[in-house]
């Protein structure tokens, strides 16, 4: 990517890469189709004529160092065999994982241009052996998934898809507070590239602009009784989208439609993962930092305290909100008194 506007001929990256110029072109007209700008012709050679905006892990990890995600304090669990799946097409190929260090930290970020869904290969991941802070990213997800049976519309190139996978030494009745975490991330994150905006957050998973959804957020985990042994945070993030399908154009919406300028995912995903890592390392080494973040989510939330809400999962439970409990989970006052609210989709009454 250093060289990007260079010329290069079809024979040379053939000689590059191991393989036929008639190879060469076919995977030209691959990348072409994922939308990269390559122009010239097997006769005169090739080059990009802008940076794509892929999310590459060359392109990433610059932006990373001394997180989490960098490389700085990853951890594999004792008595897993480490194992990478990497991918050139969309496929997967199991290699092993390189020890940390500067030069490797890239090979913690593993990219798809196709993949059916990020959160499920860093859970499968997670189960052989994947350090803490690996993280995972698709152009297109072909069965994106959101809570419980909904789905995650992941338009090619768009959006931001990502997951990735925490070992905290934590027991799983916390998993809510890392969704609220995450929520809190994803507004930093957009605040810092895009000040303008305020995204409201939704309890307990979604973020909106305007009162339609551009973020949704999907934490899964497998744990003991008593620990975590990984849990995997997902975030969509609809960027560049200007368009959705029917049924999703009167309640989701992207930051381009929003601001009528086009964002770079790239920018975008990097300012994603340094506040995931700010909001981790407090959750886990700041004793304070579970209160401060129930605060800070009821203070950037408009839903979540004094507003009428009614939650869909269950029809009879209705009432004005109350905040939430010190687990993070919902606080409705209703007709027959003050009620808990441990998962469910809410709908403002008003």
């Amino acid at each position: 990517m250093g060289n990007a506007t260079v010329v290069v001929s079809g024979t040379k990256i053939a000689e590059e890469i191991g393989t036929t110029r008639s190879e060469v072109w076919r995977l030209i007209q691959q990348l072409r189709g994922l939308g990269v700008d390559v122009a010239g012709h097997p006769a005169t050679g090739y080059r990009l004529r802008a940076v794509p905006d892929l999310l590459l892990p060359e392109m990433v990890a610059p932006s990373l160092k001394g997180t989490i995600f960098g490389g700085g304090g990853r951890r594999v669990p004792q008595g897993l065999k480490p194992a990478s799946f990497e991918t050139t097409d969309g496929t997967a190929e199991a290699v092993p994982y390189p020890k940390p260090s500067r030069e490797t930290s890239a090979r913690l970020i593993h990219h798809y241009y196709k993949i059916g869904s990020t959160n499920s290969e860093a859970m499968r991941s997670a189960a052989e052996g994947a350090p803490e802070g690996s993280v995972f990213l698709a152009e297109e997800q072909l069965t994106g998934r959101g809570r419980g049976t909904n789905t995650w519309h992941s338009a090619r190139s768009t959006g931001i898809y990502c997951s990735v996978i925490l070992r905290p030494a934590l027991p799983p009745s916390d998993a809510l507070i890392f969704s609220l975490a995450a929520g809190l991330a994803v507004r930093a994150a957009v605040a810092e590239i895009a000040p303008q905006l305020q995204p409201d957050l939704k309890w307990p998973n979604d973020l909106l602009l305007g009162g339609k959804k551009f973020c949704g957020i999907l934490t899964e985990m497998n744990a003991e009784a008593t620990q975590v042994r990984h849990l995997v945070v997902g975030v969509g993030i609809n960027v560049n989208q200007v368009k959705f399908p029917g049924e999703l154009r009167e309640i989701a919406t992207s930051l381009r439609i929003e601001t009528g300028t086009e964002w770079s995912r790239v920018e975008l995903c990097a300012a994603l993962l340094r506040s995931l890592d700010r909001e981790y390392r407090s959750l886990t080494q700041d004793a304070g930092a579970r209160d401060a973040i129930l605060r800070r989510f009821e203070k950037n939330s408009s839903s979540v305290r004094g507003r009428k809400v009614s939650i869909e999962e269950n029809d009879s439970l209705a009432g004005v909100s109350e905040g939430l409990d010190e687990r993070g989970f919902l606080r409705v006052r209703t007709a027959e008194g003050l009620r808990t609210v441990l998962s469910g989709t809410v709908r403002l009454s008003e």
